[in-house]
């Protein structure tokens, strides 16, 4: 009797063993369930500062998926930076025009000459830990000019945009007015996102509660804006001389 009891606890454990073994087999690794991290989301940045201007401080940030930010201020506001977005094909322009540039590192942009000053303007590229910026006034370099009409062109839209939200809820009069600098935008081809300002344009020109000449300006503006596209590169303008206007 006791042989049999000894030999069934044997059966018994090498049953368990064998299933523990089976299950150990069937279950994958911690390790192999573990993906890699991702690579950090890299950032291409533009920052423009000029006291006694009008606004002192610009401050725009792109990602590569078209998302970012912008802040549009006086020095002495607080900052309250807006999440906006740009055509796949803009944020594309933006990060090849930064990798002509080396993504900044080691940049020197600055004109070696004197001339007046146009405000301090920053490029600014940062993924994870890789960070380079370059700081400059003015320069004659085509992809740094044309970067930084990009940018300022995204400044001023985002800023056309904000003020015609404002004078549509609160000064029916003064839309006309807005709809004028947008069209001194557009002849000068400084609209780099058209598609995030005509929803507005459309919303103008399809209310009745606004002026005739502003709606039909709108409309104009809208067609306009979608006939051309984004605005082409222009080149630098001439920099001004120091002491003279």
């Amino acid at each position: 009797m006791r042989q049999v009891k000894a030999l069934s606890a044997t059966i018994l454990s090498l049953s368990l063993g064998a299933l523990s073994s089976v299950a150990s087999a069937q279950q994958p690794k911690a390790n192999s369930l573990v993906s890699p991290s991702p690579a950090p989301v890299a950032t291409i940045a533009y920052e423009k500062t000029f006291k006694g201007s009008v606004p002192e401080y610009v401050a725009i940030t792109m990602r590569q998926d078209g998302g970012g930010t912008w802040d549009i201020r006086q020095l002495d506001e607080d900052a309250e930076p807006q999440a906006f977005t740009v055509p796949a094909p803009l944020a594309a322009e933006i990060f090849r025009l930064a990798a002509q540039l080396h993504n900044f590192e080691g940049a020197n942009l600055d004109v070696q000459r004197r001339i007046a000053y146009l405000g301090k303007k920053t490029f600014r590229y940062e993924q994870g830990a890789e960070k380079y910026e370059v700081t400059y006034n003015y320069t004659l370099n085509e992809n740094a000019a044309e970067l930084q009409r990009i940018f300022e062109g995204l400044g001023r839209e985002e800023a056309d945009i904000q003020d015609l939200k404002r004078v549509m809820r609160y000064d029916h009069l003064g839309v006309n007015d807005v709809l004028q600098r947008i069209e001194t935008d557009a002849n000068s081809n400084s609209i780099p996102a058209p598609e995030n300002l005509t929803p507005v344009l459309d919303q103008i020109s399809s209310d009745e509660r606004y002026m005739q000449i502003a709606r039909q300006r709108a409309q104009s503006l809208g067609q306009r804006l979608r006939a051309g596209g984004p605005a082409p590169a222009s080149a630098p303008a001439p920099a001004p001389v120091a002491g003279h206007p």
